[in-house]
C-alpha cells in the first residue's frame, strides 16, 4: 500500500507542475494532495517513511486554501494568461534545487527548509524578471507598472506548489543523507 501511496503522491505532483500554466487554481491543491499521500506512506512496522508531522500538514493546508482563494480573487484574464509561466516554473525549481544544497552544508531540517523557501522564492522572482526582459514580456516590465501584480497573480501558486515539493525533499534529504 505504501508503494501505491508513493506512486500517487508523485503523480500528483506532477499533474500539480503540467496544471500549473493553465490551471494554477488547481495547482497547489493537487500537491498539497501529494505531500498528504505521502505522510500516510509507512513500513511494516507503522513508522512513516517521511515523517511529515500533522502541524506541517494543517499549515500547508492553509496556505494551499489561501492561495486557492487569492487565485479565485484575480480576474479571469488574468487568471486564463499563462504568460511568463514557464520561465517562473524553472525559475521556482531551480530556486528549490539551490536551496536543498544546503544540506551539504549539515544544517539541521529547520534551516534547510528555510533555505529551500528563499531560494524559491528567488528563482520566481528572477525567473519572472528574465522573462520579462524578453520581448514577450515588454507588457508586463518593471516601468509597466503591472510586474508585482502579475508576479504575484502567477507566482503565488507556483511558489506554495513547488515548496511542498520542496518541503518532502528537505525531509528526506535530511533524513537520508546527513
Amino acid at each position: 500500500m505504501a508503494i501505491a501511496l508513493l506512486i500517487l503522491s508523485v503523480l500528483l505532483w506532477i499533474c500539480s507542475i503540467v496544471a500549473l500554466p493553465s490551471r494554477p487554481l488547481y495547482a497547489p491543491a493537487l500537491s498539497y494532495l501529494g505531500l498528504l499521500c505521502l505522510s500516510f506512506c509507512s513500513t511494516s512496522q507503522g513508522y512513516p517513511w517521511v515523517p511529515i508531522s500533522w502541524t506541517m500538514l494543517l499549515c500547508w493546508l492553509s496556505m494551499t486554501l489561501i492561495v486557492m482563494f487569492a487565485t479565485m480573487l484575480q480576474p479571469a484574464p488574468v487568471r486564463a494568461q499563462a504568460r511568463g509561466m514557464g520561465y517562473m516554473i524553472v525559475g521556482a525549481f531551480a530556486g528549490m534545487i539551490v536551496g536543498l544544497l544546503g544540506v551539504t552544508l549539515n544544517v539541521g531540517l529547520n534551516l534547510l527548509y528555510g533555505i529551500m523557501i528563499v531560494s524559491t522564492i528567488v528563482g520566481i522572482f528572477l525567473g519572472f524578471l528574465l522573462y520579462s526582459n524578453t520581448p514577450d514580456g515588454k507588457g508586463v516590465s518593471l516601468s509597466s507598472g503591472h510586474f508585482f501584480k502579475y508576479l504575484l497573480a502567477k507566482g503565488f501558486p507556483t511558489a506554495v506548489t513547488v515548496m511542498q515539493i520542496g518541503l518532502a525533499l528537505a525531509i528526506v534529504l535530511s533524513l537520508y543523507i546527513s
